[in-house]
């Protein structure tokens, strides 16, 4: 880097209190924090979304964490997400909010909408006609869709088994500093 260059000049953060930094790394609530952030922008979800998630998982039985995530992991457009029919989740999100996925013979456009067990989820006819949907044929022949969802590939549909649980849950040891953060 050339001289002129301010990274190298001033190896501190800009702002008048840059060279002030913080020696022990983040806090405990900036650690909260960080964990809050980064499930939000996963999920694409808001504060008050978040909050509420936290509340049902608290009124049920059993371990938080664990419920805390089987309600995200069953938000629909994280299952079309799961399933492969899109590459993103925020692509999943304009998927459903376009109405162009089917539960139970019903278009939604929820994408909060909480799939439940037997649910049948499928692709609008249109899609499948689609551009995407030829694309999509390549893709899912690679995919694997989780253990608690049975996709028929050919057909583009998909059916919901039962709860995600144990491996396809993934780490839950983050979402401790969630539920502490909204336990105080």
């Amino acid at each position: 880097m050339a001289t002129k260059c301010s990274l190298t000049r001033r190896t501190y953060a800009p702002g008048r209190q840059g060279k002030k930094m913080r020696r022990g790394g983040l806090s405990e609530f900036g650690r909260q924090l960080k964990e809050k952030q980064k499930i939000k922008r996963i999920y694409g979800l808001g504060e008050r979304q978040l909050k509420k998630y936290f509340r049902e998982a608290q009124s049920q039985k059993g371990d938080v964490r664990e419920s805390l995530k089987q309600r995200l992991e069953t938000r629909l457009d994280n299952v079309i997400f799961r399933l492969g029919w899109s590459r993103s989740r925020a692509a999943a999100r304009q998927l459903v909010n376009h109405g162009h996925v089917l539960v139970n013979g019903h278009r939604l456009s929820i994408p909060s909408y909480q799939v439940k067990k037997s649910d049948v989820i499928l692709l609008h006819a249109k899609i499948k006609k689609s551009k995407l949907a030829e694309d999509l044929a390549s893709i899912l022949k690679k995919h694997e869709a989780p253990s608690w969802l049975l996709m028929d590939k050919e057909n583009l549909e998909a059916k919901v088994l039962g709860w995600p649980e144990g491996e396809d849950l993934g780490d839950i040891a983050v979402l401790g500093l969630i539920v502490e953060s909204y336990s105080r």
